[in-house]
């Protein structure tokens, strides 16, 4: 398959040790020749980095480690260079102008790793794995990232595959050779192995749940009103000053979002306004916004001040996060002064005594975190395969449906062209994931959040 020769940046914008400028195509060794020259007179031999200087017409540009990758051996299957140039953003962009002006195109987001996908090194599957390893919030969502990428849901999905064939390929026997007198639609055999891959779609299918949170994170909000210590608890479990804290009530006029690791899990931590009522436009629109955060949040941090009586507004943010059915952990906080507060509005609920200023009961509140993430067993992957994608979630649903039909159609005798068509649409299903039955939106959509140069 031909494509134009792309090249970009693959490295962050801004300086660095090290800028690489990336190169595919079938033009790449052409170009590296164009803009360079060995320190000595040697071959740069493939899969060698070697040393030199980048140059515009003798005019030394650069010092630069090069690589020559022929494909299909590359990232890409096709023949690749990496030029590893100095790292500041002046210099990267110069000898990236170098390439482009000696016959190379201006790679699009994704394009290097679309066309890995395209020429058959990787699947789809294992092309969204990219993105999940580059965007990866904790050492499980990484793990599982690794596993798509080496290519563990990949065989799965062809071992699903294979038994739909070999079912396929009975069920066409039997259509096309009525005269051979095959009573049984499906031999036991398979519709035992047909169980299992329904079985599995649908662990598959629930495990999604799990992966979600682990990819994104549970979203945790931190709400209270004015001046109970929100932004100090914030800045205490990141352990560095992210709010501003001072007496002033309304100080948060914003949400703050930070994202923190209890086992493994992301907590995406969202420091909220203090909840009350206000007749400041900025503050009440901060309120508003509050709110929403609740309505969205997987779990609720409600903090009450010790020092000071339990109020209207306390009680009242209180209804709310229960209205909204919310998981909560009461924090008592400012327990290191004097205590004025009635607690018994909440009765048996949970509640941590801590100080975010003097960082007291904060490894309890960590513990309790954590119990919640126990409680929706995220905290393990264990060998077993969880989804973390949407679209792979979508197109086995699809999957399982198709297999559900497929039994109907046996249990009450119906005619086997309906397990044909109910094979094919299993098999497309599952060529979903794969990429072998994808639209060019799709995977325009797809590659098209990936960073130029990957």
């Amino acid at each position: 398959m031909l494509f134009d020769t792309i090249a970009a940046i693959a490295t962050a914008k801004g300086e660095g040790g090290i800028g690489i400028i990336r190169i595919s195509g079938d033009k790449s060794f052409e170009i590296l020749d164009k803009i360079f020259k060995l320190n000595k007179g040697n071959e740069i031999g493939n899969y060698k980095l070697r040393y030199g200087f980048i140059h515009d017409n003798n005019k030394i540009i650069d010092e630069a480690m090069v690589v020559k990758m022929p494909g299909p051996r590359s990232y890409t299957a096709e023949d690749v260079v990496e030029i590893n140039c100095h790292g500041g953003y002046l210099i990267t962009q110069r000898v990236l102008e170098l390439v482009l002006k000696n016959g190379a195109t201006l790679a699009s987001k994704g394009e290097f790793t679309k066309r890995a996908f395209m020429n058959g090194r990787i699947d789809l599957s294992q092309a969204e794995a990219v993105i999940d390893i580059i965007e990866g919030k904790s050492e499980s969502s990484l793990d599982i990232s690794i596993k798509n990428l080496r290519g563990d849901l990949s065989n799965m999905i062809k071992e699903f595959k294979k038994t739909l064939l070999d079912i396929t390929a009975h069920v066409n026997v039997v259509l096309d050779y009525p005269e051979e007198g095959i009573d049984d639609p499906i031999p036991d055999n398979l519709l035992s192995d047909l169980h299992k891959v329904y079985d599995k779609a649908n662990e598959l299918i629930i495990s999604y749940d799990k992966g979600k949170l682990i990819k994104m994170g549970i979203k945790t909000a931190i709400v209270g009103r004015p001046n109970v210590g929100k932004s100090t608890l914030l800045n205490s479990l990141l352990r560095e000053e992210r709010a501003i804290v001072t007496n002033v009530a309304g100080t948060t006029r914003d949400t703050i979002e930070e994202t923190i690791n209890i086992k493994g899990i992301p907590l995406i931590l969202v420091d909220t306004a203090g909840i009350r009522k206000t007749d400041d436009i900025v503050e009440s629109i901060g309120v508003k916004k509050s709110k929403e955060i609740i309505e969205k949040a997987d779990l609720v941090l409600m903090i009450l001040d010790s020092s000071s009586e339990f109020t209207k507004e306390d009680k009242e943010i209180i209804d709310f996060i229960s209205e909204n059915n919310k998981k909560v952990i009461y924090l008592l906080n400012k327990i290191d002064l004097e205590r004025k507060i009635d607690i018994s509005y909440l009765k048996d609920s949970d509640i941590i005594e801590i100080s975010a200023m003097k960082n007291i009961g904060i490894s309890d509140m960590e513990d309790k975190l954590y119990e919640f993430i126990t409680e929706n067993q995220v905290q393990d992957t264990g060998e077993k395969h969880i989804l973390t994608n949407i679209r792979h979630k979508t197109a086995l649903e699809k999957t399982k449906v198709a297999i559900e039909n497929i039994f109907n159609t046996i249990e009450l005798s119906l005619p086997l062209d309906l397990i044909s068509v109910d094979l094919k649409e299993a098999l497309d299903s599952l060529g979903e994931i794969t990429g072998e039955i994808t639209s060019e939106d799709i995977l325009d959509h797809i590659f098209g959040n990936f960073c130029v140069g990957k």
